[in-house]
């Protein structure tokens, strides 16, 4: 059975709950070409909204959109639609990983520090013990040699391809190169090879389901206490929405 995707306030998001992910990321290892796997934070779907550029067309074009922050529900409530459910980003890659790992499929690692890497590799290994690693590359890498990085992942045709830090075009990096590749699920997601390493404290679990995970990221980055003006902006958004847009 298909999940649903609605809108919110013109950016596509799909209401998939944790009992329906197996089927779906097992009917997308079925589907033939690069497939994508995106955590949609306020921030991206404020940004994709522009409806210009790759980001935009990224988002649009992804196979599933989960929703990771609390305000893109409040939103979807707001306009009167289904609301999403909202995934903890590190707790959807451990669930996606474990589905990988119940059908014995493989996994390519991309991104972070050499011994960042190596330690993420020997913990999933560790925890997933059917989960064939067939391949890993660090982030930070020099132009040069990316053509060899997207060779080795062609060649390798992992069943999932993590992304982490290190990845500069992050979501965009498997968007831009998808003809490049024959198949694979690609998802980006920052801390998780500084979380397996154990080197990253992730967000406590109490933190996300209050939504204050924005805060623990304020008191890293002080200047990010100006997302506020950005949020004020999609509440107007929203109002608009709600008066003169037809659902």
């Amino acid at each position: 059975m298909a999940i649903e995707r609605i809108s919110v306030i013109g950016v596509p998001v799909d209401i998939c709950t944790p009992d329906k992910l197996e089927d779906q990321i097992l009917e997308l290892l079925l589907k033939p070409g690069t497939k994508q796997i995106v955590f949609l934070s306020i921030w991206d779907l404020l940004k994709a909204r522009k409806r210009k550029g790759d980001f935009a067309e990224c988002i649009k074009s992804a196979d599933l959109i989960l929703p990771i922050s609390k305000s893109i529900l409040k939103g979807a409530k707001f306009l009167k639609k289904n609301v999403p459910y909202r995934y903890n980003p590190f707790s959807a890659v451990i669930q996606i990983l474990s589905i990988m790992d119940s059908h014995y499929k493989s996994l390519y690692m991309l991104g972070s520090h050499q011994k960042t890497l190596q330690t993420a590799e020997r913990n999933v290994h560790r925890t997933f013990p059917n989960l064939k690693i067939v391949g890993r590359y660090v982030g930070y890498y020099p132009k040069t040699i990316e053509a060899d990085i997207v060779n080795s992942i062609f060649k390798a045709q992992p069943s999932l391809v993590l992304l982490g830090d290190g990845i500069k075009e992050k979501n965009c990096w498997s968007y831009r190169r998808r003809n490049s590749f024959s198949s694979s699920i690609f998802l980006y997601y920052k801390d998780i090879f500084g979380i397996f390493s154990e080197r990253v404290n992730r967000i406590s679990d109490k933190t996300f389901e209050k939504g204050q995970e924005v805060f623990a990221e304020i008191a890293h980055n002080p200047f990010k206490i100006f997302l506020l003006f950005p949020y004020m902006w999609y509440i107007l958004v929203l109002v608009w929405y709600r008066l003169f847009k037809r659902q």
